[in-house]
């Protein structure tokens, strides 16, 4: 039975994913270091700010180019010089960033080539599930709990960098920053799974029996070693479950499915972003802005309970559908919160919303890996990847334009409505597709009597009771 246990006690499993987490762990505290930093050093918010936008663009845009370069070269050979430029890079910054009056175009250009250098760790570690996890059900746990996992380290990082500010300066926290990348990247670059042949389980070459030979319509390249799980590979002659057909799919993402989870994650994130304006928003309404943390760890907290649900009991329905009704659902509890008229009410309803980010995330993660070419699954989950951060900033610029032109129930119901629409079309292809495999051949009676009448005729020959 798929289960959170079942996916660690994989082969690789937990060391891989330790060390995905270890240097994932740098960018849930990068981006508070290196503001409190900059502005420590510069004594301006605007040069601050400015630094921080061109980090998170550069690293945000991207993106799929450095996931390319994972696919095709491997993540040893790829991600190892991107961490190894990204932590000098980030050093550098903490340096310069201890003496006041460091001059903001050196800590702008330093931080535009730290996020360029960013390693795609979150990218690489869904595509490594793929060879260490056998089977779709227990794939979609290791993503849920890969998802959650993410949640909880963007939550902690910043705690950390309370503590490491109160007990020295912000640029530790950069620094500290910097060394967790090429710490946690040659943790993960040194598993047997990540030096294993592309698409393939998740043992090292030299620990697999020779490969059996290769069933008609699926090439050798794509075949489990013999004797072991296929590691999520439809039977020879299906398709995927959410792949729209058996068809080769193209060296890059292209298929007219792929594209379908990166536009709602874009939507999930556009909602987020402008979630964050508006508490903000709210709370200075009711003179609370203490309560902004206690809203925003909600809906946190609320991700995380929907993410270890939706990996623990999993579903059989087609990941289109479940993508939309997800979305759908955080549109209509987005919508709602509107309508809470104080905090605590508020605080409900962003938990409630919660419930339903991790889920759609996860989900959008597990399509676009399955529709996507072997050798671009990094790049697919690199899309998604971006599309949320790309709709998060988006949504928060503007919402800003929003708050004080507009009633803040209307303009939580403006936040809701993009990803409210990027449900519609998951919906119906969905539905298209269920009302298509539901439809009955003409001659299926025929084939049906058929057998009947066999059953008859061998029961009377042989005594049988009826």
């Amino acid at each position: 039975m798929p289960s959170y246990a079942a996916v660690l006690r994989l082969p690789y499993a937990r060391r891989t994913f330790g060390a995905a987490l270890i240097g994932r762990l740098s960018y849930g505290m990068v981006s508070l270091s290196l503001v409190l930093a900059v502005k420590d050093a510069s004594g301006s918010f605007a040069v601050a700010g400015t630094a921080m936008a061109l980090f998170g663009a550069t690293s945000v845009c991207l993106s799929p180019a450095r996931a390319a370069l994972v696919d095709r070269y491997g993540p040893r050979r790829a991600l190892t010089p991107m961490a190894g430029c990204y932590a000098v890079l980030l050093l550098a910054l903490a340096v310069v960033t201890r003496y006041p009056g460091t001059p903001g175009p050196l800590t702008a250009a330093l931080a535009a080539a730290a996020g360029a250098g960013t390693p795609p760790l979150g990218p690489t570690m869904r595509t490594l599930w793929r060879r260490l996890v056998p089977g779709r059900e227990l794939l979609q746990c290791a993503f849920s709990l890969d998802g959650v996992a993410e949640e909880l380290l963007y939550v902690a990082g910043p705690l950390l960098v309370g503590a490491l500010v109160a007990c020295a300066s912000p640029s530790a926290g950069v620094a500290v920053s910097a060394l967790l990348v090429p710490a946690g990247t040659l943790a993960l670059v040194t598993s047997p799974v990540a030096d294993a042949p592309r698409e393939s389980a998740g043992v090292p070459a030299t620990e697999r029996p020779p490969a059996g030979p290769s069933p008609a319509g699926l090439p050798s390249a794509e075949l489990p070693p013999a004797g072991l799980p296929s590691a999520g590979l439809p039977p020879t002659g299906a398709e995927p479950a959410d792949s729209p057909s058996g068809a080769a799919r193209p060296a890059d993402v292209r298929s007219r499915w792929s594209w379908q989870p990166v536009v709602v994650a874009a939507g999930v994130g556009l909602a987020l972003g402008g979630l964050d304006l508006l508490v903000v928003a709210d709370a200075g309404r009711h003179g609370r802005p203490s309560a902004v943390p206690w809203v925003l760890a909600a809906v946190s907290a609320g991700s995380v309970v929907g993410g270890l649900v939706n990996g623990a009991v999993g579903g059989r329905a087609p990941g289109r559908l479940r993508l939309g009704l997800l979305a759908a659902g955080l549109g209509i509890a987005l919508a709602g919160a509107g309508l809470a008229p104080d905090l605590p009410a508020l605080g409900v309803a962003a938990a409630l919303a919660g419930l339903f980010v991790a889920p759609a995330l996860t989900t959008a993660y597990l399509i676009a890996d399955e529709s996507a070419a072997p050798g671009a699954r990094t790049r697919a989950g690199a899309w998604v990847n971006t599309a949320v951060n790309a709709g998060s900033t988006a949504g928060t610029a503007a919402v800003g334009v929003l708050v004080g032109r507009a009633p803040l129930g209307w303009c939580f119901a403006l936040v809701a409505a993009p990803v409210l629409l990027s449900a519609a079309p998951a919906l119906l292809s969905a539905g298209s597709a269920l009302f298509s495999a539901g439809s009955v051949p003409p001659d299926r009676p025929r084939v049906s009597r058929r057998p009947r009448r066999r059953r008859r005729r061998a029961g009377a020959g042989s005594g049988a009771r009826m």
